[in-house]
């Protein structure tokens, strides 16, 4: 495997992703779920979520990462309205690199490619969660000149979404 995080010659390139990228976002959201929380994510709902983003754009869009033409990476961007600041959050979630494509820029790639197209939308700001424990994912954000926030985060979970 070729050392991506000191070869140049064939630089990262980002791109939005398509349809034709479900099986491989699917894949990459269950390893995240696995790797992060220990959490097996039923595949059938898992492909109708990610589905879902491609048949409401409104819900958001997934960007991936190349190398050398191969996908080694993506990530989500959902949206926040905030009245406060009269514009939309844009959120980067299911963030996913290959574990031998880690630390060789790819989501530094996305990220610029994340806070270029918000600001071109007028976005307010670029908001993102982390696990607690995950001290290299905070590094990496604290690197990218993002600022741990004062707001701790609390969910309610409802029933199953009617298949």
């Amino acid at each position: 495997m070729p050392d991506l995080h000191r070869s140049h010659a064939v630089p990262l390139q980002i791109r939005a992703a398509t349809l034709t990228d479900l099986p491989a976002l699917a894949a990459w959201n269950a390893a995240m779920a696995w790797e992060t929380e220990h959490r097996r994510l039923d595949p059938a709902t898992l492909e109708r979520g990610v589905r879902g983003v491609f048949e409401q754009p409104r819900r958001g869009f997934y960007l991936v990462a190349e190398h050398d033409g191969a996908a080694v990476g993506c990530l989500l961007v959902t949206f926040e309205w905030s009245d406060w600041r009269c514009g939309d959050f844009w959120w980067i979630q299911s963030v996913y690199v290959l574990p031998a494509s880690r630390r060789a820029g790819a989501f530094r790639a996305l990220y610029a490619e994340v806070a270029r197209r918000a600001a071109a939308a007028g976005a307010v700001g670029l908001r993102l969660y982390v696990e607690t424990e995950n001290q290299r994912a905070q590094a990496t954000y604290e690197g990218l000149g993002m600022q741990r926030c004062h707001y701790f985060m609390y969910e309610a979970l409802l029933a199953e979404p009617v298949s």
